[in-house]
């Protein structure tokens, strides 16, 4: 009972500290209903709340992003794009289908090149892929085989899944990502572990075929599955922070233990990152090897003081 009354109070004192606003825009397919967004929501808030700054999410239909929006609708289509471009920070989170695709890959784009912190989550991974390949390896037409047929598909279906089967065959549940180079601000988030237990949820991933050719560009894969063959994080080299994920982080994150990725992008927002990492030590950021590895999270009570 004491320990849940001082979490209460630590809640409590930092909500009420909190001065400074983030903004973050959210480039999803699903706006018009923010409930679809209820636990990347709440991972937001857990880790803006941790760096003590209040939260404003701008919601940006990809649709609006899209070539067609600025035919049809100029007005929405550089609203859209007002709305984007003001924000400290972009998340392209989750979800299924073609709808509104290019209008995030869009975004993904701008982010990339304007050094605008980013953070994508399952689908959102995908794109930023898609993305990197038609722009920086000139593979134009580059998609997912969830979209179309084409020859470059960087995305593709996992071998397992059987097309018409829509939940026997996803990538379900908990499963371990291995770290497989130090040189990584994700892997510093999570506490300099070697791997993680993060859930899962998905179909496609990214194809093994363009892995080479996608690093010697400067995209890396940080984070791999215990086969080494599926590609579990993504970073851009030469950027505050570019972060790609296949799992689902905001499915384990709380308000004491706040998702290491979206906890990345609210530093990196804020323009704090930099500065964290160079003080925090491995030491500062570590707890007991069985906590970390059960919960993906890590330990923020040395963290404090940097914030």
């Amino acid at each position: 009972m004491i320990l849940l009354k001082d979490s209460v109070f630590l809640l409590l004192n930092r909500s009420e500290r909190q001065l400074d606003e983030v903004v973050i825009a959210l480039v999803g397919k699903y706006t018009a209903l923010e409930d679809a967004y209820a636990s990347v929501l709440k991972a937001l808030n857990h880790a803006a709340l941790f760096c003590n700054r209040k939260l404003k999410i701008r919601f940006v239909d990809s649709t609006d992003l899209e070539e067609n929006t600025k035919k049809e609708d100029p007005v929405k289509y550089h609203e859209a794009w007002q709305q984007l471009c003001s924000a400290h920070g972009v998340i392209v989170p989750g979800g299924f289908g073609s709808r509104g695709i290019e209008g995030k890959i869009a975004a993904i784009e701008w982010a990339r090149k304007q050094s605008k912190p980013f953070l994508g989550i399952c689908l959102g991974l995908q794109c930023a892929a898609i993305e990197f390949a038609r722009h920086v390896l000139n593979y134009h037409d580059a998609t997912s085989s969830e979209f179309d047929t084409t020859n470059h598909q960087v995305i593709i279906e996992m071998p397992e899944h059987n097309t018409g089967n829509m939940g026997g065959t996803m990538r379900l549940g908990r499963r371990t990502t291995h770290f497989v180079t130090d040189d990584s601000i994700i892997k510093k988030l999570y506490g300099n572990v070697d791997s993680i237990d993060e859930r899962h949820r998905h179909r496609y991933e990214v194809n093994p075929r363009y892995i080479e050719e996608f690093e010697k560009a400067g995209m890396k894969f940080v984070g791999k599955s215990d086969d080494n063959q599926r590609m579990e994080i993504l970073e851009l080299d030469n950027h505050p922070y570019f972060v790609g994920v296949q799992y689902h982080p905001e499915y384990i994150s709380r308000p004491l233990k706040p998702s290491a990725p979206y906890l990345g992008l609210i530093w990196a927002a804020c323009g704090e990152l930099k500065n964290v990492l160079m003080h925090v030590t491995k030491e500062q950021m570590a707890t007991t090897d069985s906590t970390r590895k059960s919960s993906g999270t890590f330990s923020h009570k040395n963290l404090f003081r940097h914030t």
